[in-house]
């Protein structure tokens, strides 16, 4: 069976990849340092899969520390790497944090994978390489553009780095999937968004106010040039973004793939902000009070993807819908303590 370094595969995202892993076939070796998870996350997977899971706690700046442990596992043809800090605001606070975790994490996997040439690197990237494009609707062609966050620059770094290294003599197929906004929870409700302390991320903000936990919810700008001044962004399922990944490992596995590719991972579709907000009250039953604030630096008005590439060469679609992506983060809020 094969086996797949899941780096930050104690996350948000990374747990619901390694769900997806083995229901596809594959064995997750989950590696996470833990700075924004939790151990127990591991249980919430191994209930899914029906499989013990481990979590081995190493830093991915510890290229020596990563080999070892594939080394001692065996049978790695892939990497899934997740690890890194993603919140564009903070990112703007602390941008050295982000530089030195970020970049330093790739340049760190990417020294692994050229030394113990490994088949398959499929990274996670983000629509924030796209800046703010002159559409709101990008494809992959869509190029680069002012990053507006020191977040958004350590993905463009990171795909810049696997571009550069593509073009060696190097045996590895690489393939960038740019995210949008990643929402929901697993239907299970085992796992789900767990941001330790304050989210930075628009739906558990929404989920701990419903919950009473928060006593408002403020968005962070109505005066945009949008329907209702809101920022607009595609919101995908966190089940479908961790289909897209396999699908990926998958394509990347094919000696006929690019050496480096690629794709946009989201639903086609922008929603603003507010329009989150009312269809997550509408759906669940709940209120709860919501204020405007100013514009939070670093934040683009509006963007959405283009998908038509995925579902061409990937063969993935988005099965999930808002709705029940909203459902499913409400449901696994209300689980929490």
């Amino acid at each position: 069976m094969n086996k797949i370094l899941l780096t930050g595969g104690a996350g948000f995202i990374g747990s619901h990849i390694a769900v997806s892993l083995r229901a596809s076939g594959y064995t997750p070796v989950i590696l996470d340092n833990l700075s924004n998870s939790e151990r127990a996350v591991a249980g919430g997977i191994s209930r899914i899969t029906g499989c013990e899971e481990k979590i081995h706690e190493i830093d991915c700046r510890d290229s020596a520390a990563i080999i070892d442990l594939i080394e001692k596992v065996g049978g790695i043809t892939g990497i899934i790497h997740l690890a890194a800090s993603k919140a564009v605001g903070e990112s703007v606070e602390n941008p050295l944090k982000y530089y030195d975790n970020n970049v330093g994490s790739m340049t760190s996997i990417l020294k692994v994978t050229e030394k113990l040439n490994i088949q398959s690197f499929v990274f996670s990237s983000s629509c924030t390489v796209y800046g703010s494009p002159d559409s709101s609707e990008v494809t992959e062609g869509t190029p680069f553009g002012n990053a507006y966050s020191p977040y958004g620059y350590t993905k463009q770094a990171g795909e810049r780095m696997i571009e550069d290294l593509s073009k060696k003599d190097i045996q590895t197929n690489f393939v960038s999937l740019r995210y949008f906004n990643p929402i929901g929870a697993h239907p299970s409700s085992q796992i789900g968004e767990l941001p330790l302390g304050k989210p930075n991320n628009l739906i558990p903000f929404v989920c701990q106010t419903a919950a009473g936990l928060r006593s408002e919810l403020t968005v962070f700008g109505n005066d945009y040039d949008t329907a209702d001044g809101t920022c607009v962004r595609d919101y995908i399922h966190v089940l479908d973004l961790a289909d897209a990944h396999v699908r990926a490992l998958e394509y990347s596995h094919q000696k006929e793939a690019p050496q480096h590719d690629v794709f946009n991972i989201g639903t086609g579709m922008g929603h603003s902000v507010k329009e989150i907000i009312d269809t997550f009250k509408n759906e669940n039953g709940v209120d709860f009070t919501v204020k405007y604030g100013p514009r939070r630096a670093g934040d683009v008005e509006a963007i959405f993807a283009n998908t038509e590439k995925a579902s061409n060469v990937l063969k993935w679609k988005p099965k999930y819908t808002l709705a029940e992506a909203l459902t499913h983060a409400w449901n696994w809020q209300k689980t929490l303590k």
